[in-house]
């Protein structure tokens, strides 16, 4: 038996390609073992509230004299990373909005990324190193490398620093591009790959589901 935190952060619930792919892991990840869990949670329907206080970047003993951030939302931090150590496995939906993760999703990170809680800092703690992380993006055009737009992607950079630099988790991205090719005529002689891209993820998201299920 192992359990898997899936975390959905689009704004499209119906024609979301991070949701579907998302959807073909979980469902071959309860396939290959009937004892397999899932915590879910949808980041973009439950949105989080930001972080009121900066203390809460901070565990207790580390932070400013006088800070008293509020209980609630001390409460919702201390939920959530028990949430995220609690699985051996963390499934992101991570859709690029405007060259970045969506809020919802950022606002989840400011609250499990705790030094000296979840990543090192005077001490070595990193209760998820090793485990897997697989964080599923969808682009609405091309970022191909020696493009000019290879360097535009600040989503998956940050979610490898932060998941795998910091947390110490073993990270893998399973991406598709151009999912605006149906829909804006610029792109539309691309629609072919975007095609292929989209059949691609569904199938690495099945294997990569069945195997770390299993």
């Amino acid at each position: 038996m192992t359990h898997l935190l899936h975390l959905d952060s689009s704004a499209d619930p119906i024609r979301s390609r991070s949701r579907a792919i998302g959807r073909s892991f979980v469902d071959a990840w309860l396939a290959a073992d009937a004892t397999n869990t899932v915590t879910y949670r949808d980041l973009h329907a439950q949105p989080l509230p930001h972080i009121p206080d900066a203390a809460l970047h901070w565990p207790p003993r580390l932070r400013p004299a006088g800070a008293t951030p509020p209980p609630a939302a001390e409460a919702l931090q201390t939920e959530l990373i028990a949430e995220l150590t609690a699985a051996d496995v963390l499934l992101v939906g991570a859709p690029m909005y405007n060259y970045s993760i969506p809020s919802a999703l950022k606002a989840w990170v400011d609250y499990i990324h705790v030094p000296a809680v979840t990543a090192p800092f005077d001490v070595a703690t990193q209760p998820m190193a090793g485990r897997p992380a697989v964080v599923v993006t969808s682009r609405g055009a091309s970022y191909d490398a020696g493009t000019p737009t290879a360097d535009w992607d600040h989503g998956v950079p940050v979610l490898q620093l932060i998941l795998g630099t910091a947390l110490g988790m073993d990270v893998s991205v399973i991406t598709t591009s151009l999912t605006l090719a149906d829909s804006v005529a610029p792109l539309a002689d691309q629609l072919p790959r975007a095609e292929a891209e989209l059949a691609a993820a569904h199938a690495l998201a099945a294997a990569e589901g069945e195997r770390l299920g299993a």
